[in-house]
């Protein structure tokens, strides 16, 4: 065993005192890579930090070099042999592999080791799973599982359970394979409808905020990015923030108010990652729709991570494939306090979420940043008593100067286009474009 899977093996024996699965992960390093920039060995300590995000406590890595997918086990039969003997030797109770298995793949590897058998698909599935709260997050895992889990049913457990007596009814009837195929497709078409229906709830929901002069921004990222930790420190709300991946799926909206007294909306959204199951990019449509009809992204990137570039290179990808390659970004590099801080890219804010720092200069570049909202300097004259127009300036405007002149207050507010037609009976002096 390689001193890598050596110190794997001592931290994963160590984790596993207070008893979670014991896991052992595979990754292939094709020759001939296609597609994304993550090399195998980024890419399997990806797929540790998913497994230990799922719970399990990871026991070893192993990694094989390969031309070509073996058609039996992915991996070569002799590295199958080995990979039993550590299953058997360190007692493992399940064995990840960093690759989409096929249904033969997956049969034949559980054959030879005698323990469960995912690939990276089904674990990330199992972690969406675990971490949807609300109903429509729930439909939408569940429509991803199944429609993972259907073409891979093996004929398992194939006793008869449609026989019966009768004209026409007589013969092997129907199998429990061909029984859960059905229910399966039944559930899935029902699923379907359900999130249709959520999402024309979504849709009108999206409408009424839409009729209301505010812009909606959208967190986006890479998984572990600290969007939750950002989206709770500009808004105050309670989402779940840790270091777990996908620690958030359902998309959350919040009101924000910026400097210049702008209301914007506010949403964050699930994490990005590469190699997400096609089946969960279909599934969530309904949550990537905040972020295509949103009038800014807000791209965070994990600036100590290790791959910071490729990670956003790949969010950048999957912005363009669901439509949003038009939408203006702004790029913060989040956690500045953290060992490891990159360089931050030229027009890039450099912030801490955890920590606060930074925020302001990020609330001031999101007041510029934003299109379609002009800022207008104007001079008020506002009766005290008038509560309900003194309570609207100071929502609505940023009060640069203010004094009492006999029974009126005189001011010179600053605010958005809109909020100055609002403000248009009290105006004095004069209307200036800032």
């Amino acid at each position: 065993m390689t001193q890598t899977n050596e110190k794997n093996h001592k931290r994963g024996t160590v984790a596993t005192e207070a008893g979670p699965e014991r896991a052992l992960l595979v990754g292939v390093d094709w020759r001939r890579r296609v597609g994304s920039a993550l090399s195998a060995e980024d890419s399997l300590a990806e797929l540790d930090a998913l497994a230990r995000s799922a719970g399990a406590a990871v026991i070893d890595r192993q990694m094989q070099t390969r031309d070509r997918a073996d058609s039996a086990y992915l991996i070569g039969p002799g590295k199958v042999d080995e990979i039993a003997g550590l299953v058997a030797g360190y007692e493992i109770d399940v064995v990840i592999f960093d690759h989409e298995l096929t249904p033969t793949q997956l049969r034949n590897l559980e054959k030879k080791f005698d323990v469960r058998v995912l690939d990276r698909t089904q674990l990330i599935l199992d972690i969406f799973a675990s971490r949807a709260r609300t109903s429509e997050g729930k439909l939408q895992v569940e429509l991803a599982q199944l429609q993972y889990a259907l073409p891979r049913l093996s004929g398992k457990g194939t006793s008869l359970s449609g026989q019966g007596g009768g004209i026409g009814t007589r013969g092997p009837g129907e199998t429990k394979l061909e029984t859960d195929r059905r229910r399966i497709r039944a559930r899935l078409a029902q699923l379907e409808r359900s999130i249709e229906a959520v999402r024309g709830i979504r849709e009108t929901q999206r409408r009424q905020r839409q009729s209301v002069p505010l812009q909606t921004v959208a967190l986006v990222g890479y998984t572990n990015a600290g969007k939750s930790t950002l989206f709770n420190r500009l808004t105050g709300a309670g989402v779940v923030a840790d270091a777990r991946m996908f620690a958030t799926l359902d998309p959350t909206v919040r009101m924000v108010t910026l400097p210049s007294k702008k209301k914007i909306l506010l949403s964050d959204t699930v994490g990005f990652i590469r190699n997400l199951p096609t089946t969960l990019v279909k599934a969530f449509r309904a949550t990537l729709e905040e972020v295509t009809e949103a009038a800014l992204l807000v791209h965070v990137v994990d600036g100590a991570g290790e791959d910071a570039d490729g990670a956003m290179a790949h969010v950048e990808l999957v912005l363009n494939e669901i439509g949003a390659n038009e939408t203006p970004r702004l790029v913060v590099w989040n956690k500045s306090d953290a060992p490891g801080y990159g360089m931050i890219p030229e027009g890039a804010v450099g912030i801490s979420a955890a920590a606060g720092a930074g925020l302001s200069e990020l609330l001031t570049r999101l007041d510029a940043a934003l299109p379609g909202q002009a800022l207008v300097r104007m001079q008020l004259r506002i009766a005290a008593s008038d509560g309900a127009a003194m309570h609207r300036v100071h929502e609505e405007t940023r009060i640069l100067s203010k004094r009492a002149v006999d029974e009126y207050y005189e001011m010179e507010v600053e605010m958005t286009d809109a909020a100055a037609r609002g403000l248009a009976q009290y105006r004095h002096l004069r209307c200036d474009t800032v």
